[in-house]
């Protein structure tokens, strides 16, 4: 059993609180970021709870020094701040927070699950960034009275047009400011390219990922975020349980006995949560059929495969709004295709 409980706050200067197996304060400290690990490596081994967001690095440091280092979701620790907020009231916070037995804790995450989601997180913005170069290149020809159809064929009639060197429709200015956007989105394409062909390596090579693909609808996009998102799915006693901590189950408000039904609760990771939500009219990313359900939409995850996870949804077949093809349109929202991989 730990000697004791510490808990840290981050920051260029840490603040570490602890108490002994009686809950006494045994410590108040605040340390710099360079003598951290020297401080912990010369404690007895002992619980660390820290707050989750930019901690997993620490807790692999400190697990690597023989101490039980546990991550917490910051929302549930700011229930145990007194008065006023700072440094000190938040590492008393998390001291008493991590000593409950109803805490929820954060799987620590390992440096290739990290690589992994960094991939997604890149690929991501740059999604964002060809989704903006092409409305940018939209407006700017509409003001040139220059419209072209939605979609991959639209715009490569539009980029057709701005490359013509003897076209009259477009002035000379206009047409060398359109190409150097036109060459920026093609390398978009070209980064874009190699992060997919990346996410199929990885799918092949993780047993997970590949187990997680021979769900249908379930591609590499699917299957890495969510193995790298969700390291172990045993953790949770059921898919009902998974699909609540991604916030993709109803959202709960009842009083005196009567219930309120709501929307998506939406807790958890967002970029996940938006693979698995449908992303097309009739259908989802998780399933072939769509089933109709007036007045909700939910999407239930359930566990197979030996503790992977697989997706199954259901939603409303209207009001469901499809994402961009993969040459992009102004629809603000971007889902993928049937395989997961490209958007759609």
């Amino acid at each position: 059993m730990p000697s004791g409980r510490r808990s840290l706050t981050r920051g260029n200067v840490f603040q570490v609180h602890g108490v002994d197996a009686r809950d006494r304060v045994v410590l108040r400290k605040r340390l710099a970021r360079g003598n951290v690990l020297v401080f912990f490596a010369n404690l007895p081994r002992c619980r660390v709870g820290l707050e989750a967001g930019g901690a997993h690095h620490w807790a692999r440091a400190l697990i690597r020094l023989g101490h039980d280092a546990r991550l917490m979701p910051p929302q549930y620790v700011k229930a145990y701040v007194k008065s006023n907020k700072h440094d000190a009231a938040a590492a008393e916070a998390c001291c008493e927070a991590v000593q409950r037995p109803s805490m929820r804790f954060v799987p620590v995450k390992s440096e290739d699950q990290q690589a992994t989601l960094m991939l997604h997180r890149v690929r991501d913005q740059l999604i964002g960034q060809r989704t903006a170069t092409i409305n940018a290149l939209r407006g700017h020809l509409t003001e040139l009275g220059i419209v072209a159809a939605q979609r991959q064929a639209g715009m490569r009639s539009l980029l057709a047009l701005i490359g013509e060197a003897e076209g009259h429709r477009i002035p000379p200015l206009a047409r060398e400011v359109l190409q150097t956007l036109a060459t920026h989105l093609r390398e978009l394409e070209s980064k874009l390219a190699v992060l997919d062909r990346r996410l199929v390596a990885l799918t092949r090579t993780d047993p997970v990922c590949r187990a997680l693909s021979e769900v249908p609808g379930v591609g590499p996009v699917i299957a890495t975020a969510f193995a790298a998102t969700v390291p172990d799915a045993r953790a949770f006693r059921s898919g009902r349980h998974l699909s609540a901590w991604l916030g993709l189950v109803p959202a709960q408000h009842a009083s005196g006995g009567k219930e309120r039904p709501l929307g998506l609760s939406k807790r958890g990771d967002a970029y996940l949560r938006r693979q698995l939500i449908p992303s097309s009219p009739g259908g989802c990313a998780g399933a072939g059929v769509a089933q109709s359900w007036p007045g909700r939409q939910a999407v239930v995850v359930d566990q197979r495969l030996a503790g992977t996870a697989a997706v199954q949804c259901r939603g409303r077949g209207r009001g469901q709004q499809a994402g961009p093809d993969p040459l992009g349109d102004a629809a603000p929202r971007r889902g993928l295709s049937r395989r997961g991989l490209s958007r759609t």
